[in-house]
C-alpha cells in the first residue's frame, strides 16, 4: 500500500506533578495519562523526495516546526531510507490546547510510515524516537490509561480507565507548554496531587476518588495568567462535575461526569461562555 489513514487520539492528564528540573532544561514528571476518543485524522501517502504536509486548520503550521516533520525526519534517519511523505491532518483537536494534538499527530506518523515503508520497529523503537520528538508522544504511540514519569517516555501501564463521560471546555487561547515550565516555582508548589492514591483510585476503577483528588500543579501558572481557566472549573462543578481539571499545561479544562444527562446539561451552559466545549470519552 502506499497510503495510510491513522486515527491519532489526545489525553488528558488526570494528575500531574512536576518534581524537578533536568540539566537538559526538561522537567521530571509524575502524571497519570488518560487517551481520550477525541481524535485527529491522519493519511500518510508516498512521495519520491521531501515532505508535503497540509491541513484544515490554518493556524496549523506546515513546516519544520510541525512535528509531523520531525517524525518524519527522524524516521529517515533511522531507517536510512531517503524517501518524501505527503501528510494530510485533519484536526479535530483543539490547537496548543494541553491535549497532546501535536504528539499525537507525530505518533501516528512514526505508526503510519513504520507501515508504509515496511521497517518493522517495534513500539519500544518507536517510543524511543518518539522521546525525542516530544515527552507525550511515547504515550500517544501505546494509549491507555498510564502513570508517566521521568519527561514522559517512562510509563507504566495502568488498569483501564475507558468509557468515563468528560467533558473538555477550551477557551481558545493557545499556551505554550515551555513558557508554563518556565514560569512554574518548583519549590513553592502550594497543592501536589497525592499519586499513589490517584493509581490506586484508577486501579479500582474509583471514579468519584479520582474525580474529588485530581492536581495539576502547572494551574499554578495558568490560572495566573488566565482567570478564565479558574471560572471554567467552577462552573464544571456548578453545572454537574464530580470533578474538573486543567489538562497538562493547559489551557483546556475538563470534566468528569457519573451520568450523561449533567453532562449536556453543563455542555449548554459552558456553550454560552467558552470558545470550545466537545463531549468525550475515555478509552
Amino acid at each position: 500500500m502506499d497510503e495510510f489513514k491513522i486515527e491519532a487520539y489526545g489525553k488528558i492528564n488526570l494528575a500531574l506533578d512536576v518534581v524537578g528540573r533536568r540539566n537538559d532544561g526538561y522537567h521530571d514528571l509524575n502524571t497519570i495519562m488518560q487517551q481520550i476518543d477525541l481524535k485527529d485524522i491522519i493519511t500518510i501517502k508516498s512521495r519520491e523526495k521531501g515532505i508535503k504536509i497540509e491541513c484544515n486548520i490554518p493556524e496549523v503550521p506546515l513546516n519544520s516546526s510541525n512535528l509531523v516533520y520531525n517524525a518524519w525526519d527522524k524516521m529517515k534517519e533511522k531507517s536510512g531510507l531517503d524517501r518524501g511523505a505527503h501528510i494530510i491532518i485533519e484536526k479535530n483537536i483543539p490547537v496548543a490546547s494541553g491535549l497532546a494534538g501535536g504528539s499525537t499527530n507525530a505518533a501516528a506518523v512514526l505508526k503510519g510510515l513504520n507501515k508504509l515503508w515496511r521497517l518493522n520497529l517495534s513500539n519500544e523503537e518507536l517510543m524511543d524516537i518518539g522521546v525525542s520528538i516530544g515527552a507525550d508522544v511515547p504515550f500517544c504511540i501505546v494509549g491507555g490509561t498510564a502513570l508517566a514519569k521521568g519527561i514522559g517516555e517512562k510509563l507504566e501501564t495502568l488498569s483501564s480507565f475507558s468509557n468515563k463521560f468528560i467533558l473538555l471546555a477550551n477557551p481558545g487561547m493557545p499556551v505554550s507548554t515551555t513558557h508554563v515550565y518556565e514560569k512554574l516555582n518548583i519549590d513553592g508548589i502550594k497543592k501536589k496531587p497525592n499519586m499513589d492514591m490517584l493509581v490506586q483510585a484508577v486501579e479500582n476503577d474509583d471514579l468519584y476518588f479520582l474525580a474529588k483528588n485530581m492536581e495539576n500543579v502547572l494551574e499554578e501558572v495558568t490560572i495566573k495568567e488566565f482567570k478564565e481557566i479558574k471560572t471554567i472549573k467552577e462552573d464544571m462543578i456548578k453545572y454537574g462535575a464530580i470533578g474538573s481539571l486543567m489538562s497538562g499545561s493547559g489551557p483546556t479544562v475538563f470534566g468528569i461526569f457519573d451520568n450523561e444527562k449533567d453532562l449536556i446539561r453543563c455542555k449548554n451552559k459552558l456553550e454560552k461562555k467558552v470558545d470550545k466545549v466537545i463531549i468525550t470519552k475515555t478509552i
